[in-house]
């Protein structure tokens, strides 16, 4: 399996240390192989703030990245920027997209097994160029998809959740909500669920939108409308689902033990109790992509870069979560 790059994410936030961290937890958590783009300064002071032992080994091409992982965390590409840990400008904003591309671009021509993306801000993005709303919007433009064809989920040892709208605004969610795109979606995670998760009949949980799952009517129509007759198709095609539940139930631990997945009907749904479960352990990862991709479910943190406490759990976790799908991926074909 080729190895994983990792994109270095903006560099005045957790990012830098958390991989440094992750690489030097590497044989405890049995991580696969990786390496980063760009940043082996960055790396340098940030495994120095932390006092880890994690040398810098340079590599020029991502086939060297196995052989120099025992050593210390491979680096390819020379782009860099000082480490200020905290004080975010447009020069890391830089470095974190050009190093977003180039993971990517390793990924889609197969010298990467997959891709594993370091929080970044998207404000700060917005300031060098980037259009879309998020990463995994990035990612699909980049492997040729429409930019809504890349599913988020969030999966932790708890918990695992797909917000069906992501990144709009709450007052914008119910127009956003179709049918055809519930199923759609549906459909993507149940795939990716099989082929990458190893879930042979994924079973999915779909929430409501209104309180109490609409109430009948009385609290809203848009379950009636929108949501069942998708929750019917996908019966009609034989896939397990079931609801719509109230969102206010469905997470409980009893709940939770009757399905392997939870489609929720906006972003803050599926992530309150995806943080509030496994908030060290969460994985965002991005379904119905030709690649694999994931990333620690949570942001840069400027607050509390370089004091040495940011817990490395979501990127390793995250690490042996697009290890194990593209060693999934590698040995089905």
């Amino acid at each position: 399996m080729a190895p994983l790059a990792v994109s270095i994410g903006d560099p005045a936030g957790i990012g830098p240390e958390i991989i440094a961290a992750s690489w030097a937890r590497r044989t405890e958590k049995d991580l696969a192989p990786f390496f980063v783009v760009g940043g082996a300064g960055l790396l340098e002071a940030a495994a120095g703030s932390r006092k880890l032992d994690c040398p810098v080994v340079r590599i020029d091409e991502p086939d060297e990245a196995s052989e120099a992982f025992a050593r210390g965390i491979p680096v390819m590409g020379v782009d860099d920027c000082e480490y200020m840990p905290g004080l975010p400008d447009e020069q890391g904003a830089a470095l974190a997209l050009s190093s977003l591309a180039e993971a990517t671009r390793m990924a889609l021509l197969g010298k990467a097994g997959g891709i594993v993306t370091a929080p970044v801000a998207k404000s700060q993005l917005a300031k060098v160029g980037f259009e879309f709303p998020g990463q995994t919007e990035f990612l699909a433009f980049a492997c040729g998809l429409p930019v809504d064809d890349g599913v988020m989920m969030l999966a932790g040892p708890s918990l695992k959740a797909v917000p069906l709208t992501v990144h709009c605004a709450l007052a914008d969610v119910p127009g956003s909500l179709t049918t055809s795109m519930i199923y759609a979606k549906a459909r993507i995670v149940a795939d990716a669920l099989r082929r990458d998760f190893g879930i042979p009949a994924p079973r999915i949980a779909i929430c409501g939108l209104n309180p109490h799952a609409g109430e009948g009517g009385k609290f809203g129509t848009e379950e009636r409308e929108i949501i069942e007759p998708a929750i019917a198709q996908l019966r009609d095609e034989g896939f397990a689902v079931t609801g719509p539940h109230p969102a206010d139930a469905i997470f409980t631990p009893r709940a939770r033990a009757t399905y392997d997945v939870a489609l929720a009907m906006y972003h803050d749904q599926a992530l309150v109790p995806l943080k509030a479960l496994d908030f060290d352990e969460g994985v965002n990862v991005t379904l119905g992509l030709p690649i694999v991709r994931t990333s620690p479910d949570h942001g840069t943190a400027f607050d509390i870069a370089g004091r040495n406490i940011a817990d490395p759990g979501a990127m390793i976790a995250a690490l042996k979560m697009a290890g194990e799908i593209a060693a999934r991926r590698a040995a089905h074909g």
